[in-house]
């Protein structure tokens, strides 16, 4: 596997020339945030050596490189799930690529279903922790001491100072976030609402089919984290309420202007 991280990485470098620290992983419904990128070149996932390819609606599959507020970055249009058939090393390997390129950073954002009854479709959560019992761990088999130590620390998963700019970013700009625990599954089913009642017992505010998988291999690498969910469901909900693909994209997509802002305003201030 770091063979073939390094030779999709030496593929990548020559359109990683600005030397991006910063990369940004896009979920369901959100990839409309490239067009705050100035693009200096999108690569499609079938063209990278070894990349998976994106086979869910609302993720374009592309990694694109360019600037957003004069920083070099390195987005990922599209990400890669477990519920897709992948292996845990095959939804991570793009995060390992970015690390073998240079990025430092990671900002993940998603789709994810609330269960709190206070909250209301369309808010964003600040990711504070999440809860990966849930969820294959990438890590699992015999550890390669190149990528990081075989037992890494999870104490904070999701950087507090990034945490705490983004507040401030909130703040200043009159937006509203929660903020909670997200709470890792498999998919690709909707959880019951049986489901969603534990989870909320369990400590989760969300809940999503994304994300741990990317932040252990991030923190497994020493890569910083930030990561917001947007609440495209309420989980625990009337009782003829029914939850589809489409509804969530259309959650994400009215959301995305106030996610663009606060991803835009932390990268500025990296």
């Amino acid at each position: 596997m770091y063979d073939k991280i390094q030779e999709a990485a030496r593929f990548l470098q020559q359109h990683n020339s600005a030397g991006a620290t910063v990369g940004i992983v896009l979920g369901s419904g959100l990839g409309n945030f490239t067009n705050e990128i100035e693009v200096t070149t999108a690569v499609p996932y079938a063209e990278i050596p070894h990349f998976p390819v994106s086979t869910v609606e609302g993720h374009s599959g592309k990694l694109i490189f360019g600037r957003i507020a004069g920083k070099p970055v390195i987005a990922m249009a599209g990400r890669f799930h477990f519920y897709e058939g992948y292996g845990p090393e095959e939804v991570v390997f793009p995060i390992r690529v970015l690390q073998a390129l240079g990025v430092k950073t990671l900002l993940i954002s998603n789709a994810a279903g609330g269960t709190n009854p206070k909250w209301k479709v369309g808010d964003l959560m600040l990711i504070t922790d999440h809860i990966s019992f849930f969820a294959h761990n990438p890590l699992i088999g015999r550890n390669d001491e190149r990528f990081g130590p075989r037992f890494p620390d999870m104490s904070e998963p999701y950087k507090k100072e990034l945490i705490t700019r983004a507040r401030q970013i909130a703040a200043d700009n009159g937006l509203e976030l929660r903020e909670g625990v997200y709470f890792g599954v498999t998919g690709p089913t909707f959880e019951t609402r049986a489901e969603y009642q534990l989870i909320n017992t369990l400590g989760g505010q969300a809940v999503g089919m994304s994300t741990v998988q990317e932040v252990i291999a991030a923190r497994h690498m020493g890569m910083d984290v930030f990561a917001m969910s947007v609440i495209t469901d309420i989980g625990i909900r009337e009782e003829e309420n029914t939850i589809t693909h489409e509804e969530v994209l259309e959650a994400a997509h009215a959301a995305e202007p106030k996610l663009t802002l606060i991803f835009r305003e932390l990268i500025r201030s990296l």
